[in-house]
């Protein structure tokens, strides 16, 4: 008897579709751009100062790249800063949010979940694959599962050999 003949791979008999939250990376760039070297003297912002630094500088440079727009330094900054430096690099940028890194790859991750047309997903057993080489937010996840549960049969995080139920509808 051939020893390939008894071996049987359970997963692909499984019935399991597998979803990789990496396939939701946005392209670009990723830049944090810190408000704190706008700062007169680390503390404040000068209006003035800054208005012209805004009508001056090469914003060009931000093209097709993804900013984070923050202030890192412990610092009053007024709102409308933030909306002059998001109205200069909107031309430019793919996009710009107000936070850190992480607030805009949380931002960039749910955008492009939002484009998720869940109905290929339809009573389908889903694994929302856990682990590889694109660093995912948590948000994506949460993000994926609130997007998911109402169409799927059942929603498992991890890799198909090793799953965590996190759902399974009643039927």
């Amino acid at each position: 008897m051939d020893i390939q003949e008894n071996i049987v791979n359970k997963v692909a008999q499984s019935g399991l579709v597998t979803l990789d939250p990496a396939d939701f990376y946005a392209p670009g760039e990723r830049v944090v751009y810190d408000i704190k070297d706008n700062l007169f003297q680390g503390l404040i912002l000068r209006e003035k100062d800054f208005r012209e630094f805004v009508k001056e500088y090469d914003w060009s440079q931000y093209r097709g790249k993804n900013v984070a727009v923050t202030c890192t330094a412990d610092a009053i900054v007024p709102a409308w800063a933030y909306l002059l430096l998001a109205n200069r690099m909107a031309p430019y940028a793919r996009e710009v949010v107000f936070g850190d890194a992480e607030v805009l790859e949380t931002v960039l991750f749910v955008k492009e979940i939002a484009r998720l047309d869940t109905e290929q997903y339809r009573d389908q057993r889903l694994v929302i694959k856990g682990c590889g080489d694109v660093p995912v937010p948590v948000s994506a996840y949460v993000e994926l599962a609130k997007k998911l549960t109402p169409v799927v049969k059942s929603l498992m995080f991890g890799e198909p050999c090793s799953t965590v139920p996190i759902y399974k509808r009643k039927d």
